[in-house]
This record gives C-alpha cells, structure tokens and sequence, in this order.
C-alpha cells in the first residue's frame, strides 16, 4: 500500500499527472456514465473525477448483497454524499444463482455477470451510454474472472485504461482531499472461502460477523479466511501483538460465531489469497474442488 505523510501537501508526479489528465480525457470522450460503486478508494476516485467532469451525467450505483459486508452499503452512501454524485442502491442476487454459490474458480465471473447486468439496466433507465468500473491497472495482475464479464458486457475500465495503478489512484484521492484516500482496500465476503466450498447466507453472516469484530478492535487491513471448522485471520504482521493481547475476547467471539479453531496465518494479510491454489498449481486442491 502508498504510504503518504499526511503532514505534507499531497503531490502528483509528473507521470501520475499525466494518467490523471488521460482518465480525465477519456471520462470527457464517453459523455455519460454509470459507476459500479463500492465505496473503495478505487471506485471513489473514479466517481469524483467522472462526476467532477460529467456532472448528472456521471451516476454511482451500489449493488448490495448479502455478500456485500454489513455497514460498507452505509459508508459508501456517506463516501458518495461527500463527493456530490448521484447515488443510486439496487439489490443484486448473486445467491440465486447455483454457479455463484457452488464456488468453482470463475465464481467471480457469475458475480460481476449480475453486478453489471443490474448496472446496465440502471443506465438504460437513465439514458446512459455507458457503464464503468473500479478496476485499476494492477488488476490485471491478479486472477479476476470478472474481467470476462466485464468485456462480455461491453464495461469499460477507465483507471485501468488511463494506466493508473493503485499507488496513482490513492495519490490521486489524497490530492482531491478525499476522506477514504488511505481506507484499506477490501473485497466481497466470497473471497473468504475456499473455492469449492459452497457459499450460503449463514456463512457470510458468519465471516462477516467475525470481521465486524476485529474492526471493532480497532483493526484496519485484514481478512477472516473460511475453512469448515477453522477460521484463519489474516493481518499485517505489525498487528500480530494486538490480536494476541486480544486473544480471549477473540477466541470467544469467534466460537461464538461457529468456529471450533482459531488461527493467525503468520504470513500476514496478502490480497487474493484464496487464488494461491491457482497461482502455485496445487493438483490436490483443484481435485478437491472439482476445479
């Protein structure tokens, strides 16, 4: 993550400059847009500049789910009201559908195939030409099925376009004084199980019960990894002294919560995590999963 000394008048390079000007052009060219909006630093910047160039041309749309996590859908309306754009909140149904919850390798796929189904009606209602998403130029990095969907249905990228990566995206956020320029990144409560396992409303209630803990304890980047009976935890290793001074509220809460073992991945948090299994090639896991 960008580390930014907030006591310092935030700058731009010459070349961040440049991608800024080039996301500003590009949000010019496509006249109107629609915004899958989440309320992250990614999503945020987007909505800001296109709204700062387009206007009520410029619409930010949340879809919430279950696998939404609880008080993001609140945050984000608070992110959005800052910012000026238009808000819209739609529900999405992702759980309705047996190839999201089955869990395989391409789940993500079947998520953002609903999510951006749900954001093109919403431009068509608007009479908006087009529908945007948060992705930058990292992502395509990573495994992210949702890429397909995105193409599939004609969803541009625009950050990813303008070549801004997330270090450019949150030294653009911190330049536009937004309040979320150095919030940790997250992602849906799905990634937290493994593939193969099967998602339900009661296991990301669970997780998400978990995680809402640990935010309460104060903690700010990590993730709550499902396995069965296991829960493993991942945080930065400079927090790995605060969870064990925590250790029994934890572990209450947590078997509380259904899990019969609690562990500290000692590795540390690391975004994608779950798609190691992919990355590394493990035969087992892929057999395991029917991957």
């Amino acid at each position: 993550m960008l580390t930014i000394d907030a006591s310092c008048a935030p700058t731009l390079t010459e070349a961040q400059h440049e991608r800024y000007d080039a996301l500003k052009a590009s949000l010019h060219e496509m006249g109107s847009v629609v915004i899958g909006f989440s309320g992250g630093v990614d999503s945020t910047v987007l909505a800001k500049v296109a709204h700062d160039v387009l206007g009520p041309r410029a619409i930010a749309v949340i879809g919430a789910s279950e696998a939404f996590p609880q008080g993001e859908v609140e945050a984000a309306m608070e992110v959005a009201s800052q910012i000026g754009i238009e808000l819209v909140c739609v529900p999405t149904h992702e759980l309705s559908d047996p190839a999201f919850r089955v869990n395989k390798t391409d789940r993500c796929y079947h998520c953002k195939s609903e999510l951006f189904g749900v954001l093109r009606r919403v431009a068509d209602e608007k009479g908006v030409q087009w529908v945007a998403d948060g992705s930058n130029a990292d992502d395509v990095a990573d495994f992210r099925p949702g890429m397909r969907a995105a193409a599939e249905l004609n969803v541009r990228s625009p950050l990813r376009e303008a070549g801004l990566t997330k270090a450019d995206v949150r030294a653009i956020a911190h330049l536009l004084g937004l309040s979320n320029w150095d919030r940790p990144s997250f992602a849906c409560l799905s990634s937290r199980f493994p593939y193969g396992t099967e998602i339900t409303r009661e296991l990301l209630a669970r997780v998400d019960a978990c995680e809402r803990f640990l935010r309460e304890l104060g903690f700010r980047q990590f993730r709550v990894r499902h396995h069965d009976t296991v829960c493993r935890i991942e945080l930065n290793p400079e927090d790995f002294s605060k969870l064990l001074e925590n250790r029994e509220a934890v572990l209450d809460r947590f078997r509380d919560s259904g899990y019969t073992y609690v562990t500290l991945d000692i590795e540390g948090f690391r975004s994608g995590k779950m798609n190691d299994v992919i990355r590394f090639g493990n035969p087992s896991s892929h057999a395991a999963n029917g991957n």
